[in-house]
């Protein structure tokens, strides 16, 4: 029975130690990276070598922030992936950049200097206490001669200065030290995060018939990373091409470096909008106002700060919707330009709750909150349910493709380069980008743009007249709405943005006002009027519009108004004078195109007529 028993022993033991699987820790390299507007794709390979039977391969060192469901493997055809598992290490933290141990090791020596420093001024102070205390020179009963005295007053003189000095000194180290600890405080804040994060990791569990070598490729997609496009457009003068520089602003901080990396940029759904005014119809009807022509806000400023009202610099500003966006300052100050067809600003920022902002100011202050939330632990298993699981089943099921991916069936965010609405960048050279929420610029290519000039202007809306560059065949330069910086005759004008949302067969950018060119417009009080006839009321009014060119070359200009468009039949509208104008029927607008040469001025007329019952009140601009 003894016999048995035993057998039974060692039977039962070498099946378990035959169950046993085996497990490999994995470092590996990051090979490639596609940063999106939001977010980034992963691609890490590795050479493995793999014994016979189930093997745990645990990818390790990655960064805290990856999409569980972006999760994808591949292997060679002699290796079986039987599920992937994602995970937080928060026992090994993640190593630490070797500049950022540097400024924390300085930052440890400069605060005991400080504390140094205090230590000194205390004994000096006592010292100078001690002499104070201690002044009064002889006994009471003894003289006190000339000779003592004057030995006396020399040395109190002289220790009493040489304290002063001293305390002098401390207190300028004491103002320098504590100086050097706000940079470097400050520096440090600016590389990372509040917040500890855990050591990400990805667990592969794979089957091998054979001893072999196989070839892994791990990719996922990891947050706070992304880019923002923006541009420099340049214009000699109007008889010239249009020179457009494409820039990147990259920035990351997923907490591992990117080094000597294959780069690409992507995003999806290209748009744009325009920053000139633009006229809206004016129907005409009893107890209806003209369009009011406000100028809506088309820029922000503010400043973004955490709950203790501290600056936080690197806050990304996105208006949303759009890939228009900025970043906050090292004092947490930002500025954006907003198009007219928005109306709300994202801010974002690790380690803090996401925030959306209703724009209704041209300034607006934030306060984000620190997220509390914890990561979950999210099983992945290839074209199956993703759910957390117990220990004991959360590596069990069998794939037999090669090419595992999230539990999500739908398509990871960006991903599909093949995609119509996707732009891709591909970097040619190696690029590292440091994990240290900086933005870094890249510039990725620049064009010449044969354009058409022409000066623009709605002086019902602004007074002022703005320089509109036509691109055509503007689709194949693969653009993105985004800021830009406008220089026109070699001096910087300003901001702008350019948008293809609306564009159509031409491109419209507009490279801001020209001071130069005058426009005004002016209401004619002698001909504008209200007058009775019969059962009828008549409004009339003239409008005097002056165009002048201050340049010393001839200018193409297009000039905009309009007249009410009636909606009752009660209601008659009489165009009187146009000047030559060309007339919308349906809308009421009006425009007047024509070559203004040097230092020459166009006069406009406009002159219309609104009859209506004399016993009905007509809201007439």
């Amino acid at each position: 029975m003894k016999k048995i028993v035993l057998i039974v022993i060692c039977l039962s033991f070498n099946f378990s130690f035959s169950q046993e699987i085996n497990e490999k820790t994995i470092n590996s390299e990051i090979e490639e990276v596609t940063v999106f507007i939001k977010g980034a794709q992963i691609v890490r390979k590795k050479s493995v070598e793999l014994k016979k039977g189930k093997t745990i391969l645990k990818f390790t060192n990655l960064s805290p922030f990856i999409n569980s469901k972006s999760i994808q493997v591949k292997a060679d055809k002699n290796v079986t992936v039987l599920s992937v598992n994602h995970q937080q290490n928060f026992i090994d933290k993640l190593e630490k950049q070797d500049t950022l141990i540097t400024l924390e090791t300085e930052l440890e020596k400069t605060k005991d200097n400080l504390k140094l420093e205090e230590t000194y001024l205390d004994i000096l102070k006592e010292e100078l206490a001690f002499l104070q205390e201690n002044r009064n020179i002889g006994g009471k009963n003894e003289e006190l001669s000339v000779t003592n005295l004057k030995d006396a007053t020399i040395f109190y003189s002289s220790k009493l200065t040489a304290l002063k000095l001293k305390e002098i000194d401390r207190h300028k180290n004491l103002a320098n030290l504590r100086k050097k600890e706000f940079d470097i405080e400050n520096q440090i804040q600016t590389m990372t995060s509040k917040k500890d994060y855990a050591n990400g990791e990805i667990l592969i569990k794979v089957e091998s018939k054979n001893t072999t070598k196989s070839n892994f490729e791990i990719s996922y997609v990891v947050g706070n990373a992304g880019w923002l496009p923006s541009y420099d457009i340049r214009a000699k003068n109007v008889n010239e091409p249009v020179e457009l520089i494409y820039k990147a602003n990259i920035k990351q901080d997923t907490k591992i470096d990117w080094k000597n990396i294959k780069l690409s940029l992507s995003s999806a759904d290209p748009n744009l909008s325009g920053v000139a005014p633009t006229l809206r119809t004016y129907y005409l009807n009893y107890n209806t106002a003209p369009p009011s022509y406000n100028r809506l806000i088309n820029q922000v400023t503010g400043k973004v700060v955490d709950n203790d009202s501290q600056p936080l610099p690197g806050v990304n500003v996105l208006v949303k919707g759009t890939t228009i966006g900025t970043t906050t300052d090292f004092d947490g100050n930002y500025a954006i330009t907003i198009p007219e067809t928005s109306s709300q600003l994202e801010f974002t920022y690790l380690g803090f709750e996401s925030q959306v902002l209703n724009i209704k100011n041209p300034i607006h202050n934030v306060s984000l909150n620190e997220d509390i939330t914890s990561l979950d632990e999210v099983v992945v298993v290839g074209y199956g349910t993703s759910k957390k699981r117990s220990v004991s089943d959360k590596l069990q099921g069998k794939v037999t493709g090669l090419n595992i991916r999230g539990a999500s069936s739908s398509p990871i965010p960006l991903v599909q380069v093949e995609n119509q609405t996707t732009v891709n960048f591909k970097i040619e050279l190696p690029y590292t980008i440091t994990s240290d929420n900086k933005s870094y610029a890249v510039n990725m290519v620049s064009y010449n743009l044969p354009a058409e000039y022409q000066y623009f202007s709605v002086p019902k809306i602004e007074k002022e007249a703005f320089l509109i560059a036509s691109i055509k065949d503007w689709e194949q330069y693969n653009l993105l709405e985004g800021e830009a910086n406008i220089f026109f005759e070699g001096t910087y004008v300003g901001k702008t943005i350019l948008d293809v949302r609306y564009a159509s067969d031409s491109l419209q950018i507009s490279l801001g006002r020209d001071k130069n060119v005058v426009v005004d417009r002016q209401k004619i009080s002698d001909f504008s009027s209200k007058k009775l006839i019969g059962s009828k009321k008549e409004d009339n009014r003239n409008w005097a519009i002056s165009v002048k060119n201050n340049k010393s070359e001839t200018i193409n200009m297009l000039i905009m108004d309009q007249i009410p468009v009636s909606t009752l039949d009660e209601i008659k509208v009489d165009v009187l004078e146009l000047s030559k104008g060309k007339q919308d029927i349906d809308t009421g607008e009006i425009q007047w195109k024509f070559d203004l040469e040097p230092n020459k001025t166009k006069n406009i007329d406009l002159k219309y007529s609104v009859k209506y019952p004399k016993n009905r009140n007509l809201i007439i601009e």
